[in-house]
């Protein structure tokens, strides 16, 4: 009963490359700055079905980073983790998902990533090599993890100012030292309680450096 309770309230809204232009402005800001680093940590929290996921995980095979980067997805929702952990998506997306791609600033043809299985598509094994993905409950959770990178988009639109507040700390004391962290287009931190804690890195793609 639980179980479909929390599988009703959670929003599971997502898509490969979801606002493009957010991940060519991670390529193109943020990636310099993590090829610094010898080893990358990135939590993608409230990653629901994990689309968002497999799309850094291309991006970052593209730049080459893949092999030195851990990705962490997490969900309150068991059910749709389930998912993301097969990489078993819709063939019917893939004309979208390949558009957003390219505005994304994609390398390569995108199909280079999956091959089609039963009129679904299944994303190559490389890509979930360095994927974990767990259940975790941002109001009531802790960290479990320092990331160089956490990235949650349209999820605390959803949550009131309270809630809003306290994810911002979990996030913030989850974040390494000049740690970056990206937010949804409705999303910012100006109005919260660590609004002085980040300075912009590309303010109109919603992306922060955690100041020191």
């Amino acid at each position: 009963m639980m179980d479909k309770l929390l599988s009703d309230f959670s929003i599971n809204v997502t898509e490969m490359f979801r606002d493009p232009l957010f991940f060519l402005a991670f390529r193109q800001k943020i990636v310099p700055e993590l090829r610094r680093l010898p080893f990358i940590r990135i939590w993608h929290a409230g990653c629901s079905t994990g689309q968002e996921v497999f799309s850094m995980a291309i991006l970052l095979h593209e730049e080459g980073l893949l092999p030195k980067t851990r990705l962490y997805g997490t969900d309150i929702n068991e059910k749709v983790l389930q998912k993301a952990k097969k990489g078993i998506f819709p063939i019917q997306k893939m004309q979208q998902y390949t558009k957003n791609y390219m505005r994304a600033g994609g390398k390569r043809a995108f199909s280079e990533y999956y091959n089609v299985i039963n009129g679904s598509v299944q994303f190559k094994p490389f890509l979930m090599d360095n994927m974990v993905f767990a259940q975790h409950n941002l109001v009531t959770d802790r960290s479990f993890n320092e990331f160089h990178v956490i990235i949650c988009r349209n999820v605390m639109i959803y949550f009131n100012e309270t809630l809003q507040n306290h994810v911002h700390k979990l996030f913030y004391e989850s974040l390494c030292a000049n740690g970056f962290l990206g937010l949804g287009d409705k999303e910012g931190v100006v109005f919260t309680t660590h609004a002085n804690c980040y300075e912009e890195v590309f303010g109109t793609e919603k992306l922060y450096r955690k100041l020191p």
